[in-house]
């Protein structure tokens, strides 16, 4: 059965528009001194309420010092992309290698929208330190486990909080799956590990809820905007899909490889 190509190279200008005020609202109503206020008082108390349990459940302290440290960012990076590639789930096994090439092309817009965008930031005072380094009773699990943090990166501070780049690859996952998904059961899946895996910077401190509800929604919006509802991702896909073509024939030949849906013929745009 042939299958419709995943990215259409003509504009989508009501869904870009909506993208980009959605992206525009949230960035007002945060820089409005009382919206930031509103934002920063819950997210005091959000923090307080993940944070303060590192001290009193052992459990829960050992699943977000794991999950915080940088080994385990690779770990989510495999899940999310089994599930970008797996055959017949969001995508028909024939789509998968263009949406695996369409993500790809999405992230770098998000990498270069993300690096302008906290270049502007950073020359002006709504840039600040995460919730650790500010809140004073903060539970820092560098302090717990101070060989954790140069060994294995561990991550619970920064200087430069927003906008949350871990939550923005993450969102932008989520946003760019269910746009193809069929499903509720997909979406459910889908933003429940989008969240889940969220999580970690937010018990540890790494980033105020605002990085990520304001500033990843709105650098994931952007981007899925200028990939998905353009003809960025139409075009620049179908030439990529195209020179890479031999390069999947290659490696189509190795025997565990072979069986990925990425290395089935019939991949299309």
């Amino acid at each position: 059965m042939d299958y419709p190509a995943l990215f259409q190279p003509k504009w989508n200008a009501k869904k870009f528009l909506l993208c980009h005020l959605v992206a525009l609202a949230l960035l007002l109503v945060w820089i409005w001194p009382t919206g930031h206020a509103l934002f920063t008082r819950f997210d005091e108390w959000f923090f307080h309420l993940l944070n303060r349990p590192l001290l009193e459940n052992k459990v829960w302290l050992w699943t977000w010092t794991v999950a915080s440290m940088r080994p385990f960012d690779i770990v989510v990076g495999l899940i999310l992309l089994m599930l970008l590639i797996k055959g017949d789930w969001v995508f028909k096994q024939v789509q998968t290698r263009a949406a695996l090439v369409g993500f790809v092309l999405t992230l770098i817009l998000l990498l270069i929208i993300r690096t302008v965008f906290s270049k502007i930031i950073d020359h002006t005072s709504l840039q600040h330190d995460s919730a650790s380094v500010v809140i004073p009773d903060a539970i820092k699990l560098s302090d717990i486990f101070p060989t954790l943090e140069d060994k294995w990166q561990l991550k619970d501070r920064s200087s430069q909080s927003f906008p949350g780049d871990h939550a923005s690859v993450l969102l932008i996952w989520a946003m760019f799956m269910t746009v193809y998904s069929r499903t509720v059961g997909q979406r459910v899946i889908i933003w429940a590990l989008a969240l889940l895996f969220m999580m970690p910077r937010l018990v540890a401190g790494a980033h105020w809820g605002q990085d990520d509800y304001i500033g990843g929604v709105m650098i994931a919006l952007l981007a899925l905007g200028w990939s998905c509802y353009t003809p960025f991702a139409a075009v620049a896909t179908g030439f990529l899909l195209r020179v890479t073509a031999p390069l999947f024939n290659l490696f189509g030949r190795l025997p565990l490889i072979r069986c990925l849906s990425i290395m089935k013929p019939g991949a299309r745009a």
